[in-house]
């Protein structure tokens, strides 16, 4: 096996879990809106979205965002290898902006889970609107990342 069909399948499993990863940051956030909106601490319609949004963080969440890391690690990994130029592509722009990405992604899937574990806890500690309004972030930073790594931006 080449370098290069190995690329190509490290590429397609990173996009499959990127997307699981991003379908996942983005329902969770419209959840907890719906969850704030309609369901009081300790109704059953409350129980309810607790184990959706379990569900969501512990099946989707946790699983395609450490596999998108493992493949994307991996992908450097053989990109160095593949080109021969070495490390150095790490700190053009258009890769600065894609880890900028990752690192932004990971941090907010993290802030979910705190905001999980508050309304395990019974509180609901931001209104539906902000849940609404940071929906998007992640699809915000997606179409930086994507275009950053499709147009090579600022490539030397």
């Amino acid at each position: 096996m080449t370098y290069d069909s190995v690329y190509d399948l490290l590429r397609g499993l990173h996009i499959i879990m990127v997307i699981a990863w991003m379908a996942g940051l983005m329902i969770l956030p419209r959840l907890f809106a719906y969850h704030t909106e309609t369901a009081p601490p300790g109704s059953e319609f409350d129980a309810h979205f607790l184990r959706w949004e379990g569900k969501v963080y512990a099946i989707i969440l946790n699983p395609a965002m450490v596999l998108a890391w493992i493949f994307g690690g991996l992908l450097i990994w053989v990109d160095v290898h593949r080109r021969s130029a070495g490390w150095g592509f790490l700190l053009e722009p258009w890769m600065v902006a894609k880890l900028a990405g990752v690192i932004f992604l990971t941090g907010w899937q993290h802030y979910l889970g705190r905001a999980r574990r508050a309304f395990v806890a019974g509180r609901r500690d931001r209104p539906a609107k902000f849940w609404r309004m940071t929906n998007e972030l992640p699809f915000l930073a997606a179409i930086v990342m994507v275009l950053a790594v499709t147009t090579e931006f600022g490539r030397r």
